[in-house]
């Protein structure tokens, strides 16, 4: 994902409003820093996905929460060659394992296979989360002229990367407020097509002036939204809020259905609201 965003970039920057910085490597690890401009606001955008580790005589460890179902097709690549083998769980351990044709060389990292489909309304595959999310941000980065886009690593498995970012990012820029730009789920509150989703909490809560700020901005913009309260969950906020900067943050993001399995489903309507209310904030805020 690093290689392919670092390509993405100067292959197509020269047709955006303004040429970023880019800042990679070295003391960012895999993470990707784009600056636009004089920066207000940064968004953060995951870039790392769930998945499953080789452990040892055929057994998988997962990688974050993925869902497991005997039959899934998992895919990667060891000394040996590439992979493209199945999923097996236990019905009565739970224990997971693989069938594949030679055993896979221990610590080797597996993903879902991808199959891609979009129909008028919606599109449905692997890893939406976050790859809409990171869609979003390469999306605005085309009409972008002051701001930060930063692609963060690990989100799904602890963190670990967003409080180097964002101790960089306030110390050098001075910027303390950011959007999270990733994919929420389907509830019996949030529904698919109703709008982009704004979160008011998960297990963390934001700042409460911050949020009614950035609901004004949609309310005021004739953006569809809708409000999601939770209890449990988190995102690359959580480095925000427990870092020594004092940031301020807002989830914002599409809802998914069938979340982190082969099948993530997504509606069109509330892409484009996602797409649509980043752009408003990015100049709003």
């Amino acid at each position: 994902m690093t290689k392919f965003l670092l390509d993405y970039v100067r292959q197509n920057q020269g047709t955006w409003r303004v040429q970023p910085q880019v800042r990679a490597g070295g003391q960012f690890q895999d993470c990707i820093i784009l600056v636009f401009g004089k920066p207000r606001t940064a968004v953060f955008a995951h870039i790392d996905s769930i998945g499953f580790t080789v452990r040892y005589g055929r057994e998988l460890i997962r990688i974050g929460g993925p869902r497991a179902q005997t039959g899934y097709h998992l895919v990667g690549q060891d000394s040996q060659g590439e992979i493209d083998c199945t999923l097996i769980v236990d019905e009565e351990t739970g224990e997971l394992s693989y069938e594949f044709t030679r055993p896979i060389d221990r610590g080797t990292e597996l993903t879902f296979r991808c199959d891609f489909r979009e129909t008028d309304t919606t599109v449905q595959s692997c890893y939406l989360d976050n790859r809409l999310g990171v869609w979003n941000a390469l999306q605005l980065a085309e009409t972008l002229e002051n701001g930060i886009i930063a692609f963060s690593c690990w989100e799904e498995h602890g963190g670990g990367s967003v409080a180097y970012l964002a101790k960089y990012i306030y110390e050098e820029y001075g910027v303390h407020q950011a959007l999270i730009s990733d994919i929420t789920w389907v509830t019996e509150g949030v529904e698919a097509g109703a709008g982009v989703a704004i979160s008011l909490r998960d297990s963390l809560i934001p700042r409460r002036s911050y949020v009614e700020r950035i609901c004004r901005i949609a309310r005021a913009a004739n953006i569809p939204h809708q409000l999601e309260v939770e209890g449990s969950g988190g995102s690359d906020a959580k480095e925000l809020q427990h870092g020594a900067q004092p940031w301020d943050w807002c989830f914002i993001g599409a809802p998914e259905d069938h979340v982190h399995s082969p099948d993530e489903l997504v509606d069109k309507r509330d892409i484009a609201g996602m797409l649509a209310l980043y752009q408003v904030l990015m100049v709003e805020l």
